[in-house]
Protein backbone atom coordinates (compact mmCIF):
# COMPACT_ATOMS: atom_id res chain seq x y z
CA UNK A 1 0.00 0.00 0.00
CA UNK A 2 1.37 3.35 -1.44
CA UNK A 3 1.93 6.54 1.20
CA UNK A 4 -1.28 8.66 1.43
CA UNK A 5 -0.12 12.15 1.02
CA UNK A 6 -2.31 14.17 3.49
CA UNK A 7 -2.11 18.22 3.58
CA UNK A 8 1.43 18.63 4.64
CA UNK A 9 2.58 14.87 5.98
CA UNK A 10 2.73 11.31 4.93
CA UNK A 11 0.70 8.20 6.13
CA UNK A 12 2.57 5.21 6.33
CA UNK A 13 1.02 1.87 5.84
CA UNK A 14 3.76 -0.71 4.83
CA UNK A 15 6.02 -0.77 7.05
CA UNK A 16 5.33 1.88 9.35
CA UNK A 17 7.43 1.54 12.18
CA UNK A 18 10.33 1.60 9.33
CA UNK A 19 9.66 4.37 8.01
CA UNK A 20 9.16 6.01 11.51
CA UNK A 21 12.92 4.96 12.69
CA UNK A 22 13.78 6.68 9.33
CA UNK A 23 11.58 9.74 9.93
CA UNK A 24 13.47 10.08 13.23
CA UNK A 25 17.14 9.32 12.18
CA UNK A 26 16.85 11.93 9.27
CA UNK A 27 14.78 14.73 11.20
CA UNK A 28 17.67 15.03 13.61
CA UNK A 29 15.66 16.41 16.90
CA UNK A 30 17.57 17.72 19.44
CA UNK A 31 15.13 15.62 21.92
CA UNK A 32 13.05 12.52 21.67
CA UNK A 33 9.57 12.01 23.76
CA UNK A 34 7.34 9.19 23.43
CA UNK A 35 4.05 9.67 25.00
CA UNK A 36 1.98 5.97 25.99
CA UNK A 37 -0.34 4.92 28.25
CA UNK A 38 -0.20 1.91 30.72
CA UNK A 39 -1.72 -0.33 28.27
CA UNK A 40 0.25 0.61 24.84
CA UNK A 41 3.16 0.88 27.01
CA UNK A 42 3.08 -3.05 27.50
CA UNK A 43 1.46 -3.87 24.21
CA UNK A 44 2.75 -1.39 21.63
CA UNK A 45 6.18 -0.04 23.06
CA UNK A 46 8.17 -3.24 22.38
CA UNK A 47 7.71 -3.29 18.74
CA UNK A 48 8.92 0.69 18.42
CA UNK A 49 11.36 0.09 21.13
CA UNK A 50 13.03 -2.51 19.21
CA UNK A 51 13.34 -0.18 15.87
CA UNK A 52 14.62 2.61 17.76
CA UNK A 53 16.25 0.67 20.50
CA UNK A 54 19.48 2.81 19.37
CA UNK A 55 18.00 6.18 19.48
CA UNK A 56 17.91 7.46 22.97
CA UNK A 57 14.10 8.97 23.99
CA UNK A 58 12.12 9.78 26.91
CA UNK A 59 8.99 8.10 28.20
CA UNK A 60 5.88 9.87 29.41
CA UNK A 61 2.85 7.87 30.44
CA UNK A 62 -0.76 8.65 31.21
CA UNK A 63 -3.67 6.79 32.64
CA UNK A 64 -5.75 5.70 29.65
CA UNK A 65 -9.62 6.40 29.73
CA UNK A 66 -11.32 8.96 27.92
CA UNK A 67 -12.30 10.60 31.96
CA UNK A 68 -8.40 11.38 31.78
CA UNK A 69 -8.06 13.93 28.60
CA UNK A 70 -8.33 17.04 30.98
CA UNK A 71 -6.20 19.59 31.22
CA UNK A 72 -4.67 18.04 34.32
CA UNK A 73 -3.24 15.46 32.26
CA UNK A 74 -1.94 17.74 30.34
CA UNK A 75 -0.48 19.59 32.68
CA UNK A 76 1.36 16.46 33.59
CA UNK A 77 3.01 16.03 29.74
CA UNK A 78 3.79 19.62 29.80
CA UNK A 79 5.60 19.36 33.30
CA UNK A 80 7.59 16.16 32.14
CA UNK A 81 8.29 17.89 28.95
CA UNK A 82 10.07 20.38 31.15
CA UNK A 83 11.48 18.46 33.28
CA UNK A 84 13.09 16.40 30.55
CA UNK A 85 14.26 19.36 28.72
CA UNK A 86 12.69 19.87 25.65
CA UNK A 87 13.17 22.69 22.81
CA UNK A 88 11.54 23.54 19.99
CA UNK A 89 13.71 20.94 18.23
CA UNK A 90 11.76 18.52 19.62
CA UNK A 91 9.32 15.54 18.95
CA UNK A 92 6.51 13.63 20.11
CA UNK A 93 5.25 10.33 19.27
CA UNK A 94 2.05 9.78 20.11
CA UNK A 95 1.70 6.03 20.80
CA UNK A 96 -1.77 5.04 21.60
CA UNK A 97 -5.43 5.46 20.91
CA UNK A 98 -7.57 8.49 20.22
CA UNK A 99 -6.77 10.16 24.16
CA UNK A 100 -3.21 9.85 23.44
CA UNK A 101 -3.34 11.31 19.99
CA UNK A 102 -5.59 13.81 20.88
CA UNK A 103 -4.25 15.08 24.00
CA UNK A 104 -0.42 14.34 22.81
CA UNK A 105 -1.45 16.67 19.77
CA UNK A 106 -2.61 19.09 21.44
CA UNK A 107 -0.28 19.17 24.78
CA UNK A 108 2.49 19.33 21.75
CA UNK A 109 1.42 21.90 19.76
CA UNK A 110 0.65 24.38 22.93
CA UNK A 111 4.71 23.75 24.07
CA UNK A 112 6.54 26.39 23.84
CA UNK A 113 4.15 27.43 20.98
CA UNK A 114 4.56 24.40 19.10
CA UNK A 115 7.11 21.20 19.12
CA UNK A 116 6.66 18.74 16.33
CA UNK A 117 4.84 15.36 16.95
CA UNK A 118 3.92 12.19 14.98
CA UNK A 119 1.34 9.80 15.52
CA UNK A 120 1.26 6.19 15.72
CA UNK A 121 -2.23 5.30 16.28
CA UNK A 122 -2.94 2.02 17.84
CA UNK A 123 -6.38 1.33 18.17
CA UNK A 124 -8.77 0.96 15.46
CA UNK A 125 -10.65 4.43 16.35
CA UNK A 126 -7.47 5.90 16.14
CA UNK A 127 -6.10 4.45 12.95
CA UNK A 128 -9.65 5.61 11.06
CA UNK A 129 -10.25 9.51 12.22
CA UNK A 130 -8.51 10.48 15.45
CA UNK A 131 -4.75 10.32 14.30
CA UNK A 132 -5.33 11.72 10.90
CA UNK A 133 -6.55 15.18 9.97
CA UNK A 134 -4.68 17.38 12.67
CA UNK A 135 -7.21 17.74 15.07
CA UNK A 136 -5.96 18.24 18.51
CA UNK A 137 -7.92 18.51 21.56
CA UNK A 138 -9.02 18.13 25.42
CA UNK A 139 -12.25 17.35 27.59
CA UNK A 140 -13.82 20.08 29.61
CA UNK A 141 -16.58 20.04 32.15
CA UNK A 142 -18.18 16.63 30.26
CA UNK A 143 -18.07 18.79 27.26
CA UNK A 144 -15.60 16.44 24.41
CA UNK A 145 -12.71 18.04 22.51
CA UNK A 146 -13.78 21.66 23.74
CA UNK A 147 -10.28 23.00 23.85
CA UNK A 148 -8.17 22.34 21.30
CA UNK A 149 -6.23 23.03 17.83
CA UNK A 150 -5.71 22.45 14.14
CA UNK A 151 -1.87 21.27 13.91
CA UNK A 152 -0.84 18.76 11.49
CA UNK A 153 1.42 15.82 12.58
CA UNK A 154 4.47 15.43 10.62
CA UNK A 155 3.66 12.05 9.76
CA UNK A 156 1.59 9.23 10.87
CA UNK A 157 2.46 5.74 10.93
CA UNK A 158 -0.17 3.25 11.06
CA UNK A 159 0.71 -0.67 12.25
CA UNK A 160 -2.29 -2.79 12.16
CA UNK A 161 -0.59 -5.59 13.78
CA UNK A 162 -1.68 -3.48 16.71
CA UNK A 163 -5.19 -4.06 16.07
CA UNK A 164 -4.35 -7.73 17.31
CA UNK A 165 -4.05 -6.37 20.85
CA UNK A 166 -7.22 -5.01 21.51
CA UNK A 167 -10.49 -6.43 22.76
CA UNK A 168 -13.29 -7.44 20.64
CA UNK A 169 -15.32 -4.37 22.20
CA UNK A 170 -12.27 -2.35 21.67
CA UNK A 171 -12.58 -3.03 17.53
CA UNK A 172 -16.25 -2.66 17.42
CA UNK A 173 -16.07 1.13 18.92
CA UNK A 174 -13.80 1.86 15.88
CA UNK A 175 -15.63 0.01 13.38
CA UNK A 176 -18.18 2.87 14.09
CA UNK A 177 -15.84 5.50 12.07
CA UNK A 178 -15.14 3.19 8.93
CA UNK A 179 -19.05 2.84 8.82
CA UNK A 180 -19.19 6.74 9.26
CA UNK A 181 -17.22 6.97 6.06
CA UNK A 182 -19.11 4.73 4.24
CA UNK A 183 -22.31 6.65 5.80
CA UNK A 184 -21.44 9.67 4.48
CA UNK A 185 -19.24 9.25 1.58
CA UNK A 186 -18.92 6.18 -0.24
CA UNK A 187 -22.38 3.30 -0.04
CA UNK A 188 -20.10 0.58 -1.84
CA UNK A 189 -17.61 0.64 1.36
CA UNK A 190 -21.23 0.79 3.65
CA UNK A 191 -22.38 -2.25 1.63
CA UNK A 192 -19.37 -3.99 2.27
CA UNK A 193 -19.29 -3.70 6.09
CA UNK A 194 -22.51 -4.54 6.38
CA UNK A 195 -21.97 -7.85 5.07
CA UNK A 196 -18.24 -8.51 6.69
CA UNK A 197 -18.82 -7.00 10.14
CA UNK A 198 -15.70 -5.91 12.48
CA UNK A 199 -14.68 -9.24 12.05
CA UNK A 200 -14.44 -8.81 8.43
CA UNK A 201 -12.06 -6.05 8.85
CA UNK A 202 -9.29 -5.90 6.25
CA UNK A 203 -6.14 -4.00 5.88
CA UNK A 204 -7.75 -2.72 2.09
CA UNK A 205 -10.74 -1.26 4.33
CA UNK A 206 -8.77 0.44 6.93
CA UNK A 207 -6.90 2.20 4.30
CA UNK A 208 -10.16 3.14 2.17
CA UNK A 209 -11.52 4.62 5.39
CA UNK A 210 -8.21 6.73 6.04
CA UNK A 211 -8.25 7.46 2.60
CA UNK A 212 -11.71 9.10 2.91
CA UNK A 213 -11.15 11.38 5.94
CA UNK A 214 -7.81 12.38 4.23
CA UNK A 215 -10.29 13.52 0.90
CA UNK A 216 -12.24 15.25 2.98
CA UNK A 217 -9.83 16.85 5.46
CA UNK A 218 -7.43 18.24 2.35
CA UNK A 219 -10.54 19.66 0.41
CA UNK A 220 -11.38 22.07 4.39
CA UNK A 221 -8.85 21.60 6.88
CA UNK A 222 -10.58 24.02 9.16
CA UNK A 223 -13.73 22.47 8.98
CA UNK A 224 -15.46 25.66 7.38
CA UNK A 225 -17.60 23.47 5.55
CA UNK A 226 -17.28 20.11 3.55
CA UNK A 227 -15.25 18.39 6.79
CA UNK A 228 -18.38 18.92 8.87
CA UNK A 229 -19.43 16.18 7.33
CA UNK A 230 -17.52 13.73 9.51
CA UNK A 231 -19.45 14.87 12.42
CA UNK A 232 -22.47 12.93 11.08
CA UNK A 233 -23.84 11.21 14.35
CA UNK A 234 -20.90 13.21 16.78
CA UNK A 235 -23.73 15.86 17.67
CA UNK A 236 -25.87 13.22 19.74
CA UNK A 237 -23.35 10.61 20.12
CA UNK A 238 -20.71 12.88 22.00
CA UNK A 239 -23.34 14.18 23.86
CA UNK A 240 -24.48 10.62 25.29
CA UNK A 241 -20.89 9.27 25.35
CA UNK A 242 -19.78 12.63 27.73
CA UNK A 243 -23.05 12.08 30.27
CA UNK A 244 -22.26 8.31 30.18
CA UNK A 245 -18.96 9.12 31.41
CA UNK A 246 -20.53 10.86 34.34
CA UNK A 247 -23.24 8.94 34.90
CA UNK A 248 -22.17 5.46 35.14
CA UNK A 249 -19.78 2.58 36.76
CA UNK A 250 -19.35 1.20 32.78
CA UNK A 251 -19.72 4.15 30.11
CA UNK A 252 -19.97 4.26 26.71
CA UNK A 253 -16.95 3.32 24.52
CA UNK A 254 -16.93 6.55 21.43
CA UNK A 255 -17.69 4.66 18.78
CA UNK A 256 -20.64 2.76 20.95
CA UNK A 257 -21.73 6.19 22.00
CA UNK A 258 -21.90 7.93 18.24
CA UNK A 259 -23.27 4.39 16.93
CA UNK A 260 -26.54 5.46 19.00
CA UNK A 261 -26.26 9.10 17.09
CA UNK A 262 -26.18 7.25 13.98
CA UNK A 263 -29.55 6.02 14.24
CA UNK A 264 -30.59 9.03 16.05
CA UNK A 265 -29.36 11.50 13.07
CA UNK A 266 -30.42 8.91 10.25
CA UNK A 267 -34.00 9.45 11.80
CA UNK A 268 -33.17 13.35 11.60
CA UNK A 269 -32.07 12.70 8.07
CA UNK A 270 -35.06 11.07 7.31
CA UNK A 271 -37.47 13.77 8.91
CA UNK A 272 -35.32 16.96 7.58
CA UNK A 273 -33.20 16.39 4.65
CA UNK A 274 -35.18 13.39 2.40
CA UNK A 275 -33.28 10.47 3.65
CA UNK A 276 -35.54 7.54 2.51
CA UNK A 277 -37.54 5.04 5.05
CA UNK A 278 -35.59 2.31 2.89
CA UNK A 279 -32.29 3.53 3.73
CA UNK A 280 -33.31 5.10 7.05
CA UNK A 281 -34.01 0.73 7.96
CA UNK A 282 -30.98 -0.16 6.39
CA UNK A 283 -28.99 2.09 8.37
CA UNK A 284 -30.75 1.41 11.84
CA UNK A 285 -30.89 -2.14 10.63
CA UNK A 286 -26.67 -2.44 10.16
CA UNK A 287 -25.91 -0.46 13.77
CA UNK A 288 -28.33 -3.00 15.15
CA UNK A 289 -26.65 -5.69 14.04
CA UNK A 290 -23.54 -4.77 15.34
CA UNK A 291 -23.93 -2.43 18.28
CA UNK A 292 -25.92 -3.54 21.40
CA UNK A 293 -29.30 -1.88 22.58
CA UNK A 294 -28.71 0.85 25.18
CA UNK A 295 -30.54 2.37 27.65
CA UNK A 296 -31.30 5.97 27.36
CA UNK A 297 -33.71 7.48 30.30
CA UNK A 298 -36.40 10.52 29.18
CA UNK A 299 -35.26 12.35 32.42
CA UNK A 300 -31.76 12.43 30.88
CA UNK A 301 -32.79 14.48 27.98
CA UNK A 302 -32.89 17.74 29.13
CA UNK A 303 -28.96 17.01 30.74
CA UNK A 304 -27.80 15.16 26.95
CA UNK A 305 -29.48 18.67 25.10
CA UNK A 306 -27.50 20.77 27.35
CA UNK A 307 -24.39 18.81 25.78
CA UNK A 308 -25.82 19.80 22.86
CA UNK A 309 -25.90 23.16 23.02
CA UNK A 310 -21.98 23.25 24.09
CA UNK A 311 -20.81 21.98 21.29
CA UNK A 312 -18.47 23.50 19.28
CA UNK A 313 -20.16 23.00 15.89
CA UNK A 314 -23.19 25.46 16.63
CA UNK A 315 -24.10 28.73 15.25
CA UNK A 316 -25.54 31.60 16.58
CA UNK A 317 -27.38 29.63 19.13
CA UNK A 318 -28.60 26.35 17.20
CA UNK A 319 -27.60 22.95 17.30
CA UNK A 320 -25.72 21.86 13.89
CA UNK A 321 -25.80 18.81 12.60
CA UNK A 322 -24.72 16.90 9.62
CA UNK A 323 -27.57 14.71 7.74
CA UNK A 324 -27.86 11.87 4.87
CA UNK A 325 -29.62 12.49 2.10
CA UNK A 326 -28.85 9.46 1.04
CA UNK A 327 -26.69 6.71 2.07
CA UNK A 328 -23.11 7.90 0.65
CA UNK A 329 -23.85 11.76 0.71
CA UNK A 330 -24.59 13.99 3.26
CA UNK A 331 -24.94 17.35 3.76
CA UNK A 332 -24.04 20.04 6.94
CA UNK A 333 -25.11 22.83 8.74
CA UNK A 334 -28.66 21.50 9.61
CA UNK A 335 -30.42 22.72 12.69
CA UNK A 336 -33.12 21.08 14.59
CA UNK A 337 -35.40 21.64 16.93
CA UNK A 338 -34.96 20.60 20.50
CA UNK A 339 -38.57 18.91 19.91
CA UNK A 340 -36.85 16.85 17.01
CA UNK A 341 -34.03 15.90 18.61
CA UNK A 342 -35.79 14.41 21.79
CA UNK A 343 -38.20 12.69 18.72
CA UNK A 344 -35.07 11.05 17.32
CA UNK A 345 -34.26 10.13 21.19
CA UNK A 346 -37.48 8.32 21.28
CA UNK A 347 -36.86 6.58 17.80
CA UNK A 348 -33.43 5.28 18.86
CA UNK A 349 -35.38 4.07 22.26
CA UNK A 350 -38.21 2.13 19.96
CA UNK A 351 -36.38 1.06 16.90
Amino acid sequence: MTPIHSLSYPIYFEYSLQELRKFISQSQYTKVFILVDSNTEIHCLPAVHKVLKDIDYDLIEVTPGEENKNIDFCIGIWRMLLDFGAERNSVLINLGGGVITDMGGFAASTFKRGIDFVQVPTTLLSQVDASVGGKTGIDMDNVKNIIGTFTQPKAVFINTEFLKTLDEREIRSGFAEVIKHGLIYDRLLFNTLKQLGPSGLTDEIIYRSVEIKNEVVKKDPFEKGLRKILNFGHTIGHAVESYSLSHGKNPLLHGEAIAIGFICEAYLSFKKNNLSEIDLNETVEAIKTVYPAYHIKKESYPALLEIMKNDKKNNAGQISFSLLSEIGTCEFDEFCTEEEIFESLDFYSSS
